[in-house]
């Protein structure tokens, strides 16, 4: 316990608390904020846009491939985000597989933006989403949408009307740590997309930036990232041990 709990007092103690509200409203402080409670909001869209579906079709349907498509659905959470980074690069870069037929047809090029943080956010913080949400299909009662379909509604009427409500709670705590997830990222971001200030320095990249020219800045921007996720954490153990009573 002192192990883990020692490094996170240690940065409580060396909080600067007395010129903590000025520090905060540092311009550059809020503009790191502001872009990673967006990027991290986009990615969270896009993994329940995408996530969902997959989860679906892992917990309800068989078919051959199944078990290495839920191992490689996993591979972001065991790989480094920052060769996650790279293989991003080399499929949606400039020269990638794909990015070099966006940018040749659209114009359009992923890496070094706002949309390339989404991008890379929404890559290592989906599996939180899909684990979540299939654990949820799985335990779920199938005869609530047996005797739906058994009254004449079709498949999209009985995933919305029914599965989903069913499965809600697990699609939103998969939600929240899909949230947190991409609002800790690091390695893949700063690999896919840079830090650009205002463009694509979010939160940990301005922590890693401010480290080298001003710790207290750091010590400040991680407080911020350590409240978040303390405040997630005892959230979701609340409706855990809730559901468990």
């Amino acid at each position: 316990m002192a192990f883990l709990v020692l490094p996170l007092a240690g940065l409580l103690v060396r909080a600067p608390w007395s010129t903590l509200p000025w520090r905060l409203s540092e311009p550059q402080v809020l503009e790191a904020l502001r872009l990673s409670l967006v990027t991290a909001s986009m990615a969270t869209a896009v993994c329940l846009v995408l996530g969902v579906p997959l989860a679906w079709l892992l917990a309800r349907t068989d078919f051959p491939g199944r078990r290495l498509l839920r191992a490689l659905v996993t591979v972001p959470l065991v790989l480094p985000p920052v060769v996650g980074g790279v293989a991003l690069l080399l499929v949606l870069g400039r020269r990638g597989l794909i990015g070099q037929w966006l940018e040749s047809a659209f114009g359009f090029s992923l890496p070094f933006t706002t949309a390339g943080v989404v991008v890379a956010e929404a890559f290592v913080a989906m599996p939180f989403l899909v684990i979540a949400v299939e654990g949820a299909l799985r335990a779920a009662d199938v005869r609530y949408e047996e005797a739906a379909a058994t009254l004449g509604a079709s498949r999209f009427t009985v995933f919305r009307r029914v599965t989903l409500p069913l499965v809600a709670p697990g699609v939103l705590a998969g939600a929240v740590l899909c949230w947190a997830r991409a609002l800790g990222e690091f390695g893949a971001t700063i690999t896919f997309a840079g830090n650009f200030p205002g463009r694509t320095q979010t939160m940990p990249l301005a922590v890693y930036l401010a480290l080298e020219t001003e710790p207290e800045a750091a010590i400040v921007l991680s407080l911020v990232l350590l409240a978040v996720s303390v405040v997630i954490l005892v959230a979701l153990r609340d409706r855990w041990v809730g559901a468990a009573a």
